[in-house]
């Protein structure tokens, strides 16, 4: 996926990690720590990610003047605030809640969701050679034969990583540590292993890849 996103929170240690990751996944980031500009940032944007506690203007105050300019664009809330209250505050104008402590990758799944709702995600499949990938419905097929490439929740996330940083080198250690959320040993030959199997299932000839290509020494990429 790919798109704008504005994402406003207050705390570094926060933005950082949350802006890196969504970085990763293809997004480019837009960052305030406060809600002052928002309006002015918001445009051009396909999501706003918007904590709730803010310093001046608080993030209810913010989301709700955002709504009432671009009410298209999806506003998911953060916050470590969990009562009943409010979330119901939120969600009278905000399209998702997500209490803090989170995992990136729950928050990278409503984020999806949100964008294809407002059909912010194109639909349109991409070409790869022998195959046709739809990204949004995470389905691979042999465009010869129309057969559908079954996949492991790993492979699929090894490969569409490769396929958000198209034509890209990416090392080992950042494929590992996207995938796996965890730091990448030297030696450890789990990525290998499932970029074999993984060209086995793609590749017309696994011992000459038109897909996935190693840089010797670097890591892997997928050429555009």
């Amino acid at each position: 996926m790919s798109g704008t996103l504005l994402y406003i929170e207050d705390d570094p240690q926060i933005a950082g990690p949350v802006a890196r990751d969504l970085n990763d996944r293809g997004y480019a980031v837009r960052w305030l720590q406060t809600g002052e500009r928002a309006v002015e940032e918001a445009d051009g944007c396909q999501l706003v990610i918007l904590d709730v506690m803010l310093p001046g203007l608080d993030g209810f105050t913010v989301g709700q003047r955002l709504k009432k300019i671009f009410p298209d664009i999806p506003i998911l809330m953060l916050s470590a605030r969990t009562s009943i209250d409010d979330k119901l505050q939120g969600l009278g104008f905000a399209d998702d809640y997500l209490t803090k402590p989170f995992h990136p990758d729950e928050l990278a799944a409503r984020i999806g969701v949100l964008l294809r709702r407002a059909g912010s995600v194109s639909s349109s499949p991409l070409t790869l050679r022998h195959l046709t990938v739809y990204e949004e419905e995470n389905r691979i097929v042999q465009a010869e034969s129309g057969e559908e490439i079954p996949l492991t929740g790993k492979q699929f996330q090894i490969f569409f990583y490769l396929l958000r940083h198209l034509g890209q080198i990416m090392t080992k250690e950042q494929i590992y540590e996207a995938v796996w959320g965890e730091p990448y040993m030297e030696g450890d030959k789990t990525l290998m292993v499932h970029i074999r199997y993984l060209r086995e299932k793609l590749e017309k000839d696994p011992g000459a890849p038109e897909i996935i290509e190693t840089v010797r020494g670097i890591g892997y990429r997928v050429k555009a």
